[in-house]
């Protein structure tokens, strides 16, 4: 199609958006003073918003329909995407890890970090910390799980509940939560073993909304929505802290467990498991005829997955010295898994990168915060049509083995 063709299209979209809208946008009656307000100016901007969308939107299509699956800007020499370029050559991406450091460690003590800014580039790092859990289940098992948010209840209200009855510290919870989760995943994942896809998504969203309608309703066991309250912050040697000192603690604590789980999620990506889990993900009846258990796949990957949501938990419940039911929603769960799926499923950076965008764009737009779900839709909608596998591809693990050279005098 060529431009003439475009614009002229993109032309009679503009009008019918200016017809559709004009009964809205432009007609207003003041019912006080009983005046009909004819704003025209809105007329001109739907036009000329409808026109430019219109026009990029048919542009982009017919570039993704020429280009196919190859990548608009690849990198030369190497027929590569450029993100993976970078990202496999040190020299192009160790000065930039290196300023990244620098700035996440120095970020609580400049002028412009205050306590609400700390405490939202904390919550963008829980979510790293969960986005990664999930994508070892999603991305890696290629498991659809839409109950994610309930083992980060179960994280949440361990310690909470631990905490209430027994006195136990931050500490002591911390991998206690991470062990109830993780036997939680095993539970979950022995019914669904024989599931896939949409059938396996709708069970794990029924245990999610189980958990959430049993902490709602047994007021003896976890206080019903009233939550529970009190719960102490983490400590350091018993020194006294006050909510500034505190929240820049658990910012440095969040920093130091997310390099922890993505340590251990890029050696599990590359272990046996990891390959296995692939393997599953890939193709289910061939991943069992190569001799791969899928049960214990599957297990693995739930029980794992579940564990990095328990921590996630403990630390969300330290953090807000509070929880109810309320805080797990199924919203969480999307959020959790848009965060997987706008990164890209597999990729350690990818998440990361997700997690930052959906976590702190919308906290420093709240001058469009009307429009946040909105523009939130839009962005999703174009991931998928421009870019499904998410902003970074995971790479692929190519694995081979060379014969090596047996000398005549070693055979005998």
């Amino acid at each position: 199609m060529n431009a003439f063709a475009r614009i002229r299209q993109s032309l009679i979209i503009a009008l019918w958006f200016m017809f559709l809208t004009f009964p809205v946008l432009v007609v207003r009656v003041n019912t006080i003073e009983k005046v009909v307000e004819w704003r025209w100016p809105n007329m001109v901007y739907v036009g000329i918003g409808s026109f430019l969308i219109s026009f990029v939107w048919r542009y982009l299509l017919e570039r993704k329909a020429q280009g196919g699956e190859k990548e608009i800007y690849p990198a030369p020499a190497t027929g590569k995407p450029v993100m993976q370029r970078l990202m496999a050559e040190p020299r192009l991406y160790r000065p930039f890890l290196i300023a990244l450091s620098l700035f996440g460690l120095a970020f609580p003590f400049l002028p412009f970090a205050s306590t609400y800014q700390i405490n939202i580039v904390t919550n963008a790092l829980l979510y790293i910390m969960l986005g990664l859990g999930l994508n070892i289940v999603v991305g890696l098992a290629g498991l659809l799980h839409l109950g994610y948010v309930a083992f980060y209840a179960v994280g949440a209200y361990s310690y909470a509940l631990l905490y209430y009855h027994f006195g136990i510290g931050f500490w002591a919870a911390l991998p206690i939560g991470a062990l109830f989760a993780a036997i939680f995943g095993i539970i979950l994942g022995f019914p669904v073993l024989r599931l896939r896809g949409d059938y396996l998504a709708i069970v794990t969203l029924g245990f999610a909304e189980i958990t959430r309608l049993v902490l709602e309703n047994w007021n003896g066991f976890s206080f019903g929505p009233s939550g529970i309250a009190g719960i102490p912050r983490p400590g350091l040697f018993g020194i006294e802290m006050d909510l500034h000192q505190g929240t820049i603690y658990i910012y440095f604590l969040m920093i130091a467990l997310c390099l922890f789980t993505i340590f251990v999620v890029n050696r599990l990506q590359n272990s046996r498991i990891g390959r296995a889990w692939v393997a599953l993900r890939e193709d289910e009846v061939a991943c069992e005829a190569m001799g791969v258990d899928p049960t214990m796949a599957k297990l693995t990957a739930f029980a794992l997955g579940s564990t990095w949501a328990g921590l996630a938990g403990v630390i969300f419940a330290a953090k807000t010295t509070f929880v109810n039911p309320a805080s797990f929603t199924f919203l969480e769960s999307a959020m959790i898994l848009s965060i997987v799926v706008l990164g890209g499923m597999g990729s350690i950076v990818g998440v990361i990168i997700g997690a930052f965008i959906l976590i702190l764009l919308p906290e420093y737009l709240r001058a469009f915060s009307e429009y946040r779900m909105l523009l939130f839709g839009m962005i999703m909608v174009v991931m998928m049509i421009f870019r499904p596998q998410g902003i970074i591809v995971g790479i692929r693990q190519i694995y081979e083995f060379k014969k090596t050279a047996v000398k005549e005098g070693s055979r005998r």
